[in-house]
């Protein structure tokens, strides 16, 4: 991968925008419906399958991905796309070999619980390996992995997961790979950030993503962090995080130009740490996703909103033009 700081984060809108005006330059496609865990966090769980449905062909995916001009970044996401060796070579290996002919960026969201070798074997074309990472502890990641799951799974085996995650991160960072992990702000991580980002760090992890939690689909019955309490959480974050872990925040609960002193106190603080940028992001400003099963382009993969359009009926610059 080449060497890009946090100052050059390719996924940044801003980067692309022309003339004052947002355009497609990153585009998500969701490869598989299946995962091997339930977690209470996930915003996609009322989409997950047992077995995945036939997709669509992929050189129909690659014809509407080559008519996107001014595309940057490809990501994948599930799903679990690590759980199919047929999935990682039928689809996810292509999509990426494509997109590196292309001098594309690529992102693959993992949780890296399967064996290292099958993220070695698409390493060779992934910039960056994005895991979650919303774990205080073994046992507070055995609860919360299975918190939606219809089976009894042991603490034994939970464990031997949450090792696998952190024996591959380590090994794919001591590979020079780009290791991200993100964490989603609620009432369960709030007063734990700092730890998380330290120990994300003690295993080489090279960015730490930062978010409000996204109150939808399965995260939808967990307690949103009021905005004081949010304050808080991020004022702690910072004097407790590790300074040398580039720390990307989402998009903050409010906006930059909140008359609110305390928001623009915390604006400033953030502004003024080092290693750590906003990804000025709210969904749909840059990217859209496609549903690889049923063609359809949305702002997000999750949240349940319409579709934009279908890549089997029309471009996908046409369809996120209706957004805009």
């Amino acid at each position: 991968m080449g060497e890009w700081g946090f100052i050059a984060d390719p996924w940044e809108p801003r980067r692309g925008m022309e003339d004052g005006r947002f355009r497609l330059t990153s585009v998500e496609i969701t490869v598989t419906n299946w995962c091997n865990l339930r977690c209470r966090h996930c915003a996609v769980g009322e989409s997950l399958m047992d077995r995945d449905p036939e997709r669509l062909p992929l050189d129909l995916i690659l014809r509407r991905l080559d008519e996107v001009e001014g595309l940057t970044t490809l990501s994948l996401t599930g799903g679990e796309l690590s759980g199919s060796t047929e999935v990682l070579r039928r689809w996810v290996a292509p999509l990426l070999q494509y997109a590196k002919r292309r001098g594309l960026q690529t992102q693959v969201n993992t949780n890296l619980t399967f064996d290292l070798g099958r993220y070695e074997e698409i390493a060779p074309w992934v910039d960056v390996f994005h895991i979650t990472w919303n774990y205080r502890d073994e046992a507070h990641f055995h609860r919360i992995v299975w918190g939606h799951g219809s089976r009894e799974v042991s603490p034994e085996a939970s464990r031997r997961l949450f090792r696998r995650i952190i024996d591959n991160a380590r090994a794919l960072a001591a590979q020079g790979r780009f290791v991200s992990a993100e964490t989603m702000i609620n009432a369960e991580t709030a007063d734990h950030l700092g730890a998380m980002n330290r120990f994300l760090a003690e295993i080489g992890c090279r960015r730490h993503e930062v978010h409000p939690m996204y109150a939808v689909d399965w995260a939808s019955d967990l307690p949103v962090l009021p905005l004081p309490a949010f304050r808080e959480a991020i004022r702690r974050f910072l004097a407790e995080r590790d300074p040398n872990l580039w720390v990307l925040f989402g998009t903050f609960p409010f906006l930059p130009c909140s008359p609110l002193p305390e928001d623009q106190d915390l604006l400033r603080a953030v502004a003024a740490a080092p290693n750590v940028s906003v990804r000025n992001c709210p969904d749909g400003r840059n990217r859209v996703n496609v549903d690889l099963f049923t063609g359809a382009v949305r702002v997000t993969d999750f949240g349940g909103m319409e579709p934009l359009g279908n890549v089997r009926t029309e471009r996908l610059e046409d369809a996120f033009r209706r957004w805009h």
